[in-house]
């Protein structure tokens, strides 16, 4: 017996060497990286901007897997039935990592055990924006006539379920007046609608609304983030506007699969770090609406957290369908 004992230490001290020595050279072979999304879509262009530097960093190939369907259920799905092992790392976004959870969507894995975080990749506001028809020149204005009236506003947003409809339910139960929320197929048709006058008030991703901004055919009121966001410096927070506390943004986060080694882990987040703050791909984010946003495994993890409990809160006050 004892002799079996010293042959499964001996076993077992084997494995641990040899997985030390697989991690002490990570990467071996490239990499493959899952982005939710389509082609063409922000989010792959984000994966593709940051592509390179990470091939730099890691010394192996980074393999963009667009795996669209279903929000970016589907292609969270993939990673989480991946092989644990570091080569397979996954871009999600808000709705597949947080959202759907708080809106109860039954889902073939739970993010908080099936992933582990790497970091976050970028944020991007939401904008409130007026029909130039609209008589309200301000947030303040327009918070004031919805509590006088709320049957004379409305506002368009991207689509029920989408962190656009969140932001607006988180609006309407901060001002405490009813207004109607106006579901769209995504932004671009919120600011066409917007444009011709056909909706007072529309929230669209920061990337929709930047050139209709710039050229003066909508009017932007405010932004969702805590802070100005540099790409709109000259339009308040809705918190300066009289809604102190009000924050949602659109982020994309790197992940892998639950049970991906710690020291990987460290390792692909000193990679994606290092890229998120070269002065080029901050550039190249902000062109599109979006803002670099590194953070530890940790951070990460936590924001993540607290996305879930804040929508899963916001929609046990409105009710499960947010209508």
């Amino acid at each position: 017996m004892v002799r079996l004992a010293r042959v499964a230490a001996a076993a077992a001290l084997g494995v641990c060497v040899s997985m030390t020595s697989a991690l002490a050279h990570y990467p071996e072979r490239p990499i493959r990286f899952i982005v939710t999304f389509p082609p063409g879509g922000s989010t792959d262009f984000v994966a593709r901007v940051l592509q390179p530097y990470l091939e730099k960093a890691l010394g192996q190939p980074i393999v963009i897997d667009n795996r669209g369907g279903a929000g970016g259920v589907l292609g969270v799905d993939t990673a989480v039935k991946s092989a644990a092992d570091g080569y397979t790392i996954v871009l999600g976004g808000a709705g597949a990592i947080a959202i759907n959870t708080a809106l109860g969507e039954k889902m073939p894995y739970d993010p908080l055990r099936d992933l582990i975080p790497i970091t976050n990749v970028a944020t991007s506001p939401f904008i409130l924006s007026a029909s130039p028809s609209l008589p309200e020149k301000t947030l303040a204005e327009v918070i004031a006539r919805a509590r006088r009236d709320p049957a004379t506003l409305s506002i368009g947003h991207g689509g029920n379920g989408t962190a656009m409809h969140l932001t607006a339910l988180l609006f309407r139960q901060m001002i405490g007046a009813k207004v109607g929320l106006v579901p769209y197929r995504g932004s671009g048709p919120v600011i066409s609608d917007l444009i011709g006058g056909h909706i007072p008030l529309g929230i669209a991703d920061a990337a929709s609304a930047l050139a209709m901004i710039r050229a003066g055919q909508v009017k932007p009121l405010a932004v969702s983030t805590l802070q100005r966001s540099p790409l709109f410096a000259d339009v308040p927070t809705f918190a300066e506007s009289g809604l102190p506390g009000f924050e949602s943004t659109g982020w994309f986060g790197v992940e892998a699969p639950a049970g991906t080694p710690h020291d990987v882990i460290v390792k692909l987040n000193a990679a994606f770090v290092a890229a998120l703050k070269d002065p080029t791909v901050v550039e190249r984010f902000r062109s599109v609406g979006a803002e670099p946003d590194p953070m530890t495994p940790d951070e990460f993890g936590a924001f993540i957290r607290r996305e879930i409990e804040k929508w899963s809160t916001l929609m046990a006050t409105v009710g499960a369908k947010g209508n």
